[in-house]
């Protein structure tokens, strides 16, 4: 079997992975949770999961029903770990919404027009409307982090971003949007054991990169980089949630709920929404007390 990127994610399980991340992966279980730092070491039942699921679609339902009769406008930032299961959770969160008054946001690298745009710009113009919800897959948020780590832009100008993206951010909530913004993180074994995973699933390569490949080497210059961006960009009006995510499960569960939660739509049924795990969700601090690890 051809594996992508000349075998890049396997070689490096083979020869430079920590021996504590091979060693937990070579041992793990199905069901095992790989990061020892996680509060639950298996993975929830699906049975406990479907359950719970269904009844959050349909409080997604009334939501999105709620949010067209009100024209209320809804923005949802998806940020994390690479592998940390943005793709799943967006996907879990729209698969019965509406299309036509919800959409997801994943943009390109920029174009040279867009390259020579104020920072923002381009993602000012997939802001909702009255009534819709855009799910944004990645967003303003690449600056903060892997273009930092690749050496993708100067320090002058994520300098310049950190002093931008708080009143940028405090315009849209002024302007009546409800942000919401989610920082999903894996610790190291995870990552790289759902790396090898996607390595050997043809129906999955595509969503390997060298970036995936060469980031394996930098995780402790991504950890620095995201303690950083989060506790700076953390604020009252624009918090950040951020889940423990190597149950994609209690991620996905606990993300929606998040979002519903906080508003007040019509017939909302609060039992069918439950209560958020405060061992899964927090702020910032659950990656600088390092969570991820």
């Amino acid at each position: 079997m051809d594996l992508p990127l000349d075998g890049a994610i396997s070689r490096y399980f083979r020869d430079e992975a920590p021996e504590e991340v091979r060693h937990r992966i070579d041992l793990a279980d199905e069901d095992d949770v790989l990061n020892p730092r996680y509060p639950y070491p298996e993975k929830m039942k699906r049975k406990d999961y479907e359950t719970q699921m269904q009844a959050l679609q349909v409080e997604l339902v009334r939501f999105q029903a709620w949010v067209k009769e009100s024209g209320a406008r809804v923005a949802v930032v998806f940020e994390g770990r690479d592998a940390a299961g943005k793709g799943g959770a967006i996907k879990a969160f729209s698969e019965n919404l509406n299309p036509r008054g919800a959409r997801v946001v994943a943009l390109q690298k920029p174009t040279e027009i867009e390259a020579g745009q104020w920072y923002f710009q381009r993602y000012i113009a997939q802001l909702p409307t009255a009534g819709e919800i855009v799910l944004f897959d990645r967003s303003w948020y690449n600056r903060g982090v892997v273009e930092h780590v690749f050496g993708f832009c100067t320090p002058e100008s994520r300098a310049h971003w950190f002093e931008q993206v708080g009143p940028f951010e405090e315009m849209l909530v002024n302007e009546g949007i409800h942000l919401f913004k989610f920082w999903l993180n894996v610790g190291r074994a995870t990552q790289l054991e759902r790396f090898l995973a996607r390595e050997r699933d043809p129906l999955k390569q595509w969503k390997l990169s060298w970036i995936d490949a060469e980031g394996l080497r930098r995780w402790d210059d991504y950890s620095a980089a995201i303690a950083e961006t989060l506790i700076r960009t953390h604020s009252g009006r624009a918090p950040w949630t951020v889940l423990r995510a190597d149950d994609k499960r209690r991620t996905r569960l606990n993300l929606i709920r998040s979002v519903l939660a906080p508003i007040s739509y019509a017939r909302k049924d609060p039992t069918a929404v439950g209560v958020l795990d405060p061992r899964i969700v927090g702020g910032p601090e659950v990656v600088t007390s390092g969570g991820g690890v």
